[in-house]
Protein backbone atom coordinates (compact mmCIF):
# COMPACT_ATOMS: atom_id res chain seq x y z
CA UNK A 1 0.00 0.00 0.00
CA UNK A 2 0.94 3.69 -0.57
CA UNK A 3 0.68 5.88 2.12
CA UNK A 4 2.59 9.11 3.04
CA UNK A 5 2.89 10.89 6.41
CA UNK A 6 -0.47 12.58 8.18
CA UNK A 7 -2.51 11.82 4.82
CA UNK A 8 -5.15 9.76 4.91
CA UNK A 9 -7.95 8.95 1.67
CA UNK A 10 -10.29 6.15 0.96
CA UNK A 11 -13.36 6.20 -1.52
CA UNK A 12 -16.89 5.07 -2.17
CA UNK A 13 -19.55 4.66 -4.61
CA UNK A 14 -21.73 7.36 -4.59
CA UNK A 15 -23.80 6.54 -7.76
CA UNK A 16 -23.11 9.99 -9.59
CA UNK A 17 -23.03 7.97 -13.06
CA UNK A 18 -22.18 4.32 -12.70
CA UNK A 19 -23.98 1.99 -10.28
CA UNK A 20 -21.59 0.51 -7.66
CA UNK A 21 -18.40 2.04 -8.80
CA UNK A 22 -16.34 3.82 -6.64
CA UNK A 23 -16.83 8.03 -7.84
CA UNK A 24 -16.16 10.36 -5.04
CA UNK A 25 -13.04 10.27 -3.18
CA UNK A 26 -11.47 12.57 0.03
CA UNK A 27 -7.74 13.10 0.50
CA UNK A 28 -7.76 14.63 4.32
CA UNK A 29 -4.59 15.93 6.38
CA UNK A 30 -4.89 16.77 10.03
CA UNK A 31 -3.45 19.80 9.64
CA UNK A 32 -3.09 22.67 7.61
CA UNK A 33 -1.06 21.68 4.53
CA UNK A 34 0.85 24.67 2.36
CA UNK A 35 -1.03 24.59 -1.27
CA UNK A 36 -0.36 25.41 -4.53
CA UNK A 37 -2.36 25.17 -7.74
CA UNK A 38 -2.43 25.34 -11.54
CA UNK A 39 -6.05 25.30 -13.34
CA UNK A 40 -7.17 25.40 -16.66
CA UNK A 41 -6.90 28.11 -18.87
CA UNK A 42 -9.31 27.33 -21.05
CA UNK A 43 -12.23 30.56 -20.91
CA UNK A 44 -14.95 27.79 -20.35
CA UNK A 45 -14.37 26.94 -16.22
CA UNK A 46 -16.23 24.40 -14.55
CA UNK A 47 -17.77 25.28 -11.22
CA UNK A 48 -15.02 23.41 -8.92
CA UNK A 49 -12.35 25.31 -10.61
CA UNK A 50 -14.01 28.93 -10.39
CA UNK A 51 -14.28 27.55 -6.62
CA UNK A 52 -10.78 26.60 -5.96
CA UNK A 53 -9.07 29.60 -8.17
CA UNK A 54 -11.01 32.22 -5.81
CA UNK A 55 -10.13 30.23 -2.85
CA UNK A 56 -6.39 30.22 -3.30
CA UNK A 57 -6.15 33.32 -4.96
CA UNK A 58 -7.63 34.86 -1.03
CA UNK A 59 -4.45 35.28 0.43
CA UNK A 60 -4.62 31.97 2.45
CA UNK A 61 -2.97 28.64 0.52
CA UNK A 62 -3.37 26.17 3.48
CA UNK A 63 -5.76 23.63 3.03
CA UNK A 64 -6.50 20.36 4.78
CA UNK A 65 -8.79 18.21 2.43
CA UNK A 66 -9.86 17.43 -1.19
CA UNK A 67 -13.03 16.26 -2.34
CA UNK A 68 -13.20 14.52 -5.77
CA UNK A 69 -15.39 12.60 -8.29
CA UNK A 70 -15.87 11.19 -11.55
CA UNK A 71 -18.64 11.20 -13.66
CA UNK A 72 -20.08 14.50 -13.61
CA UNK A 73 -17.82 17.61 -15.35
CA UNK A 74 -19.77 20.12 -12.84
CA UNK A 75 -18.77 22.17 -16.18
CA UNK A 76 -21.15 25.12 -17.61
CA UNK A 77 -23.98 24.45 -14.44
CA UNK A 78 -24.12 28.68 -14.19
CA UNK A 79 -24.92 29.98 -10.19
CA UNK A 80 -26.44 25.92 -9.59
CA UNK A 81 -23.07 23.96 -9.97
CA UNK A 82 -21.06 27.05 -8.00
CA UNK A 83 -23.71 26.35 -4.96
CA UNK A 84 -23.10 23.00 -5.37
CA UNK A 85 -19.58 23.19 -4.58
CA UNK A 86 -20.20 25.39 -2.13
CA UNK A 87 -22.52 22.97 -0.62
CA UNK A 88 -20.76 19.86 -0.84
CA UNK A 89 -17.50 21.13 0.53
CA UNK A 90 -19.51 22.46 3.29
CA UNK A 91 -20.89 18.63 4.08
CA UNK A 92 -17.35 17.60 3.61
CA UNK A 93 -16.26 20.15 6.17
CA UNK A 94 -18.36 19.24 8.48
CA UNK A 95 -17.93 15.60 8.11
CA UNK A 96 -14.40 16.46 8.74
CA UNK A 97 -14.47 18.87 11.25
CA UNK A 98 -12.90 21.19 9.43
CA UNK A 99 -13.35 25.10 8.95
CA UNK A 100 -14.86 26.66 6.21
CA UNK A 101 -12.71 26.95 3.60
CA UNK A 102 -10.46 23.69 4.39
CA UNK A 103 -11.45 21.58 1.46
CA UNK A 104 -10.89 21.95 -2.27
CA UNK A 105 -13.49 20.25 -5.03
CA UNK A 106 -12.44 18.33 -8.24
CA UNK A 107 -14.41 17.17 -10.52
CA UNK A 108 -14.29 15.36 -13.70
CA UNK A 109 -16.88 13.29 -16.39
CA UNK A 110 -19.58 14.48 -18.65
CA UNK A 111 -20.08 18.48 -18.99
CA UNK A 112 -23.43 19.99 -19.00
CA UNK A 113 -25.15 18.08 -16.15
CA UNK A 114 -26.26 18.73 -12.27
CA UNK A 115 -24.56 16.80 -9.81
CA UNK A 116 -26.93 14.46 -7.98
CA UNK A 117 -25.89 16.57 -4.92
CA UNK A 118 -28.43 14.37 -2.52
CA UNK A 119 -26.67 10.83 -3.09
CA UNK A 120 -22.65 13.18 -2.94
CA UNK A 121 -24.09 14.69 0.74
CA UNK A 122 -24.68 11.15 1.71
CA UNK A 123 -21.57 9.11 0.23
CA UNK A 124 -19.34 12.29 1.70
CA UNK A 125 -20.83 11.70 5.36
CA UNK A 126 -20.10 7.94 5.29
CA UNK A 127 -16.96 8.39 3.68
CA UNK A 128 -15.42 10.88 6.15
CA UNK A 129 -15.15 8.02 9.46
CA UNK A 130 -13.90 5.48 6.95
CA UNK A 131 -10.68 7.34 5.81
CA UNK A 132 -7.22 5.37 6.27
CA UNK A 133 -3.65 5.83 5.44
CA UNK A 134 -3.75 3.16 3.09
CA UNK A 135 -6.52 5.05 0.83
CA UNK A 136 -4.60 6.75 -1.55
CA UNK A 137 -4.77 4.62 -3.95
CA UNK A 138 -8.08 3.87 -3.93
CA UNK A 139 -8.86 7.82 -4.50
CA UNK A 140 -6.73 7.50 -7.50
CA UNK A 141 -8.93 4.76 -9.19
CA UNK A 142 -12.18 6.13 -8.44
CA UNK A 143 -11.37 10.09 -10.10
CA UNK A 144 -10.67 7.17 -13.62
CA UNK A 145 -13.31 7.71 -16.41
CA UNK A 146 -12.54 6.56 -19.28
CA UNK A 147 -9.12 5.43 -18.38
CA UNK A 148 -8.18 2.11 -18.27
CA UNK A 149 -5.10 2.20 -15.50
CA UNK A 150 -4.50 3.98 -12.36
CA UNK A 151 -2.05 6.76 -12.27
CA UNK A 152 0.54 6.96 -9.68
CA UNK A 153 4.16 8.11 -8.54
CA UNK A 154 6.66 8.16 -5.80
CA UNK A 155 9.67 9.23 -5.13
CA UNK A 156 11.80 9.29 -1.39
CA UNK A 157 14.61 11.71 -0.87
CA UNK A 158 16.74 13.30 1.68
CA UNK A 159 16.24 17.00 1.43
CA UNK A 160 16.36 19.59 4.16
CA UNK A 161 18.04 17.55 6.88
CA UNK A 162 15.12 14.79 6.61
CA UNK A 163 14.07 11.84 4.24
CA UNK A 164 10.88 13.09 1.90
CA UNK A 165 8.09 11.94 0.28
CA UNK A 166 6.52 13.00 -2.79
CA UNK A 167 3.55 11.05 -3.88
CA UNK A 168 1.29 12.01 -6.92
CA UNK A 169 -1.78 10.93 -8.45
CA UNK A 170 -3.20 11.77 -12.15
CA UNK A 171 -6.30 10.85 -14.09
CA UNK A 172 -6.17 11.47 -17.77
CA UNK A 173 -7.43 9.87 -21.10
CA UNK A 174 -8.96 12.01 -23.31
CA UNK A 175 -9.77 15.31 -24.09
CA UNK A 176 -6.26 15.97 -23.05
CA UNK A 177 -3.78 18.97 -24.45
CA UNK A 178 -3.23 21.04 -20.85
CA UNK A 179 -2.71 24.39 -20.72
CA UNK A 180 -2.35 25.24 -17.18
CA UNK A 181 -1.13 28.47 -15.04
CA UNK A 182 -1.17 29.69 -11.66
CA UNK A 183 -4.71 30.55 -9.93
CA UNK A 184 -4.86 34.75 -10.15
CA UNK A 185 -6.52 19.32 -18.13
CA UNK A 186 -9.85 16.47 -18.49
CA UNK A 187 -6.87 16.35 -16.51
CA UNK A 188 -6.42 15.93 -12.61
CA UNK A 189 -3.39 15.13 -10.57
CA UNK A 190 -3.27 15.55 -6.93
CA UNK A 191 0.25 16.08 -5.33
CA UNK A 192 1.01 15.14 -1.60
CA UNK A 193 4.11 15.85 0.18
CA UNK A 194 5.63 15.87 3.95
CA UNK A 195 8.08 18.57 3.03
CA UNK A 196 8.00 21.75 4.93
CA UNK A 197 7.73 24.45 2.20
CA UNK A 198 7.33 28.31 2.25
CA UNK A 199 3.91 28.80 0.30
CA UNK A 200 5.62 31.47 -2.58
CA UNK A 201 8.22 28.94 -3.01
CA UNK A 202 5.83 25.93 -3.35
CA UNK A 203 3.36 27.86 -6.32
CA UNK A 204 6.58 28.54 -8.10
CA UNK A 205 8.20 24.80 -7.92
CA UNK A 206 4.93 23.52 -9.00
CA UNK A 207 4.31 25.93 -11.71
CA UNK A 208 7.75 25.11 -13.28
CA UNK A 209 6.98 21.29 -13.00
CA UNK A 210 4.07 21.55 -14.42
CA UNK A 211 5.18 23.45 -17.29
CA UNK A 212 7.88 20.87 -17.84
CA UNK A 213 5.48 17.62 -17.75
CA UNK A 214 1.44 18.04 -17.97
CA UNK A 215 2.19 21.25 -20.60
CA UNK A 216 4.34 19.30 -22.58
CA UNK A 217 1.64 16.58 -23.45
CA UNK A 218 -1.37 15.77 -26.21
CA UNK A 219 -3.69 12.94 -26.75
CA UNK A 220 -5.96 14.75 -28.92
CA UNK A 221 -5.07 18.56 -28.08
CA UNK A 222 -8.47 19.36 -26.83
CA UNK A 223 -7.65 21.65 -23.51
CA UNK A 224 -10.19 20.86 -20.96
CA UNK A 225 -12.87 22.92 -18.93
CA UNK A 226 -11.75 21.22 -15.18
CA UNK A 227 -7.61 20.66 -15.78
CA UNK A 228 -6.21 20.93 -12.01
CA UNK A 229 -3.13 20.49 -10.04
CA UNK A 230 -3.14 20.39 -6.76
CA UNK A 231 -0.36 19.87 -4.18
CA UNK A 232 -0.44 19.70 -0.89
CA UNK A 233 2.75 20.12 1.71
CA UNK A 234 2.23 19.22 5.88
CA UNK A 235 5.70 19.46 6.62
CA UNK A 236 5.31 16.26 8.81
CA UNK A 237 8.99 15.30 7.52
CA UNK A 238 9.98 17.95 10.48
CA UNK A 239 12.33 19.20 7.63
CA UNK A 240 14.40 22.51 7.91
CA UNK A 241 11.49 24.97 5.65
CA UNK A 242 12.17 24.70 1.77
CA UNK A 243 12.13 28.21 0.41
CA UNK A 244 15.16 28.28 -1.64
CA UNK A 245 19.13 27.28 -2.59
CA UNK A 246 20.35 23.36 -2.74
CA UNK A 247 16.87 22.29 -0.59
CA UNK A 248 14.58 24.01 -3.56
CA UNK A 249 16.68 22.69 -6.70
CA UNK A 250 16.77 18.91 -4.89
CA UNK A 251 12.67 19.40 -4.02
CA UNK A 252 12.42 20.70 -7.53
CA UNK A 253 13.99 18.14 -9.63
CA UNK A 254 12.13 15.14 -7.90
CA UNK A 255 8.51 16.99 -7.78
CA UNK A 256 9.30 17.76 -11.96
CA UNK A 257 10.28 14.06 -11.75
CA UNK A 258 6.87 12.51 -10.21
CA UNK A 259 4.71 14.75 -12.75
CA UNK A 260 6.36 14.00 -15.88
CA UNK A 261 6.06 10.21 -14.80
CA UNK A 262 2.69 10.66 -14.22
CA UNK A 263 2.26 12.84 -17.66
CA UNK A 264 3.87 10.33 -19.80
CA UNK A 265 1.40 7.81 -18.19
CA UNK A 266 -1.59 9.77 -19.21
CA UNK A 267 -0.40 9.67 -22.70
CA UNK A 268 0.61 5.94 -22.87
CA UNK A 269 -3.31 5.40 -21.42
CA UNK A 270 -4.60 7.90 -23.90
CA UNK A 271 -8.37 7.38 -25.40
CA UNK A 272 -7.70 3.96 -28.00
CA UNK A 273 -3.81 4.50 -27.82
CA UNK A 274 -2.09 2.32 -29.15
CA UNK A 275 1.59 4.37 -29.32
CA UNK A 276 3.56 6.93 -27.11
CA UNK A 277 5.35 9.08 -29.77
CA UNK A 278 7.86 11.59 -28.09
CA UNK A 279 7.94 14.09 -31.29
CA UNK A 280 11.93 15.71 -30.80
CA UNK A 281 12.50 19.18 -32.78
CA UNK A 282 16.20 20.33 -32.67
CA UNK A 283 17.73 22.98 -34.35
CA UNK A 284 14.73 25.48 -34.68
CA UNK A 285 15.23 29.58 -34.42
CA UNK A 286 14.85 29.07 -31.08
CA UNK A 287 13.01 26.82 -28.05
CA UNK A 288 9.63 28.30 -28.70
CA UNK A 289 9.38 28.32 -32.32
CA UNK A 290 10.85 24.45 -31.79
CA UNK A 291 7.73 23.61 -29.32
CA UNK A 292 5.06 25.48 -31.69
CA UNK A 293 6.12 23.17 -34.42
CA UNK A 294 6.10 20.47 -32.10
CA UNK A 295 2.59 21.35 -30.44
CA UNK A 296 1.46 21.22 -34.21
CA UNK A 297 3.08 17.45 -35.30
CA UNK A 298 1.64 16.13 -31.99
CA UNK A 299 -1.93 17.30 -32.77
CA UNK A 300 -2.19 16.94 -36.45
CA UNK A 301 -4.60 13.72 -37.22
CA UNK A 302 -3.15 13.14 -40.28
CA UNK A 303 0.59 12.45 -38.63
CA UNK A 304 -1.62 10.47 -35.44
CA UNK A 305 -3.31 8.17 -37.71
CA UNK A 306 0.18 7.33 -39.60
CA UNK A 307 1.87 6.72 -36.16
CA UNK A 308 -1.61 4.64 -35.66
CA UNK A 309 -1.34 2.31 -38.89
CA UNK A 310 2.95 2.13 -38.20
CA UNK A 311 3.22 4.07 -41.88
CA UNK A 312 6.48 6.32 -41.70
CA UNK A 313 4.60 9.16 -44.20
CA UNK A 314 6.99 11.64 -43.66
CA UNK A 315 5.69 13.83 -45.50
CA UNK A 316 2.39 14.28 -43.56
CA UNK A 317 5.31 15.32 -40.63
CA UNK A 318 6.99 18.01 -42.69
CA UNK A 319 3.40 19.85 -43.42
CA UNK A 320 2.85 19.78 -40.38
CA UNK A 321 6.06 21.42 -39.47
CA UNK A 322 5.42 23.81 -42.68
CA UNK A 323 2.42 24.92 -41.32
CA UNK A 324 3.28 25.93 -37.59
CA UNK A 325 3.98 29.28 -39.08
CA UNK A 326 7.86 29.07 -37.84
CA UNK A 327 11.04 29.86 -39.67
CA UNK A 328 11.90 26.11 -41.87
CA UNK A 329 14.05 25.92 -44.73
CA UNK A 330 12.80 22.55 -46.59
CA UNK A 331 15.88 22.03 -47.75
CA UNK A 332 17.87 21.56 -44.43
CA UNK A 333 15.51 19.60 -43.08
CA UNK A 334 15.89 16.03 -41.47
CA UNK A 335 13.78 13.73 -39.95
CA UNK A 336 14.29 9.95 -38.04
CA UNK A 337 12.63 7.89 -36.61
CA UNK A 338 14.57 7.17 -33.77
CA UNK A 339 17.88 6.84 -34.98
CA UNK A 340 16.50 6.00 -38.88
CA UNK A 341 16.98 8.66 -41.18
CA UNK A 342 13.83 9.11 -43.67
CA UNK A 343 14.21 12.04 -44.62
CA UNK A 344 17.96 14.03 -45.92
CA UNK A 345 18.03 17.75 -47.01
CA UNK A 346 14.21 17.96 -47.26
CA UNK A 347 13.63 14.48 -49.44
CA UNK A 348 13.18 11.11 -48.66
CA UNK A 349 16.07 8.63 -48.08
CA UNK A 350 14.59 5.55 -50.13
CA UNK A 351 12.03 2.48 -49.33
CA UNK A 352 14.58 0.21 -47.28
CA UNK A 353 14.69 2.75 -44.50
CA UNK A 354 11.47 3.61 -44.82
CA UNK A 355 10.63 -0.47 -44.19
CA UNK A 356 13.22 -0.16 -41.19
CA UNK A 357 10.92 2.92 -39.58
CA UNK A 358 7.98 1.28 -40.21
CA UNK A 359 9.04 -1.56 -38.00
CA UNK A 360 10.21 0.76 -35.17
CA UNK A 361 6.77 2.12 -35.42
CA UNK A 362 5.44 -1.14 -34.02
CA UNK A 363 6.99 -0.72 -30.93
CA UNK A 364 4.85 0.35 -28.36
CA UNK A 365 6.86 3.84 -28.21
CA UNK A 366 9.32 5.80 -30.14
CA UNK A 367 10.51 8.76 -30.85
CA UNK A 368 10.48 10.78 -34.15
CA UNK A 369 13.24 13.79 -34.45
CA UNK A 370 12.63 16.68 -36.83
CA UNK A 371 15.80 18.11 -37.35
CA UNK A 372 15.91 22.13 -38.75
CA UNK A 373 19.31 22.59 -39.06
CA UNK A 374 18.36 27.06 -38.44
CA UNK A 375 19.52 27.77 -34.73
CA UNK A 376 19.77 25.85 -31.77
CA UNK A 377 15.98 25.62 -30.44
CA UNK A 378 14.63 22.50 -29.07
CA UNK A 379 11.57 21.49 -27.65
CA UNK A 380 9.91 18.02 -27.08
CA UNK A 381 5.93 17.12 -27.05
CA UNK A 382 4.56 13.65 -26.11
CA UNK A 383 2.08 12.38 -28.14
CA UNK A 384 0.22 8.97 -29.25
CA UNK A 385 -1.66 7.76 -31.77
CA UNK A 386 -5.17 8.51 -33.48
CA UNK A 387 -7.11 4.97 -33.43
CA UNK A 388 -10.37 4.13 -34.72
CA UNK A 389 -11.11 3.33 -31.07
CA UNK A 390 -11.11 6.45 -29.73
CA UNK A 391 -13.75 7.50 -32.27
CA UNK A 392 -15.63 4.69 -31.01
CA UNK A 393 -14.80 5.61 -27.59
CA UNK A 394 -15.84 9.39 -27.46
CA UNK A 395 -18.92 8.69 -30.13
CA UNK A 396 -20.36 6.64 -27.14
CA UNK A 397 -19.08 8.74 -24.14
CA UNK A 398 -22.52 10.45 -23.23
CA UNK A 399 -24.80 7.55 -24.33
Amino acid sequence: MINIKEFSAGAVAAGIKYKNRPDLGIIYSPCPCVTAGVFTRNKVKAAPVIHGMKRLCGGNPYIRAILVNSGNANACTGAEGLAHVERLTGVAESALGLNPGDVLMCSTGVIGQPLPVERMEQAISALAPELNKDGLSDVAGCILTTDTVKKEAMRRFECGGAPLTIYGMAKGSGMIGPDMGPPCATMLAFILTDASVKPGFWQRALERSVEASFNKIIVDGDTSTNDTVLALASGAAGNSVISGGNDAEVLQVHLTEVLQELAKKIVQDGEGATKCVNVLIEGAMDDNEAEKIARTIARSPLVKTAFFGQDPNWGRILAAAGRAGCHLDPERIELLIDDIPIVKNGTGTGSELEAKAKSAMGNREFMAVLRLGLGKGRARITTCDLSTDYVRINADYRT
